[in-house]
């Protein structure tokens, strides 16, 4: 079965196991897979394609080693097969000219800056998510119990009308 998986790109083992920990309530329905560097995330990403999962969200922070996390984004954009994927930056570093650069270059959906609470954290995974689930027609009703019920149910009535 297809899996739905966020990529959370961070350098800093204790802040991805604390955005790792905040994620956890989404775990079961969805899957958290980790990277430390760009290379790491994009082997990741290719890994995910090879077994027929579809990551949705990349949670990146900007300073990474080697390239950025701007730069992961915008490349991702610049794909048509990883455009889909909701982008969120999630720094406390990135400059003025890179979130500009994120938001005009990358399709960037969000971004929340360090130190950011967990609510707001899970509440902007499941908002991207659930417009990934239907931006891309995914069977909303797989998540409906993690995600933003209301809108996946609506959708999912809407769809079954036009059939």
């Amino acid at each position: 079965m297809t899996e739905l998986v966020i990529l959370v790109v961070e350098d800093e083992p204790e802040v991805r196991a604390a955005i790792v920990r905040d994620l956890a309530p989404l775990s079961g329905t969805i899957r958290v897979d980790e990277a430390d560097t760009v290379d790491d995330a994009l082997a990741a990403l290719e890994e995910c394609t090879a077994a027929g999962d579809r990551v949705g969200l990349i949670l990146a922070d900007h300073r990474l080693p080697g390239r950025s996390g701007v730069d992961l984004l915008v490349s991702l954009h610049a794909e048509p097969a990883t455009r889909p994927i909701r982008k969120v930056l999630i720094t406390g570093q990135a400059g003025h000219q890179d979130t500009i650069r994120a938001i005009n270059d990358a399709g960037l959906a969000h971004y929340i800056a360090k130190p950011w609470e967990p609510d707001d954290l899970r509440a902007t995974a499941i908002d991207q998510l659930t417009d990934y689930v239907i931006d891309e027609g995914l069977d909303p009703l797989a998540f409906v119990q993690v995600l933003d019920g209301p809108r996946l149910l609506d959708e999912y009535s809407r769809a079954s009308r036009s059939d």
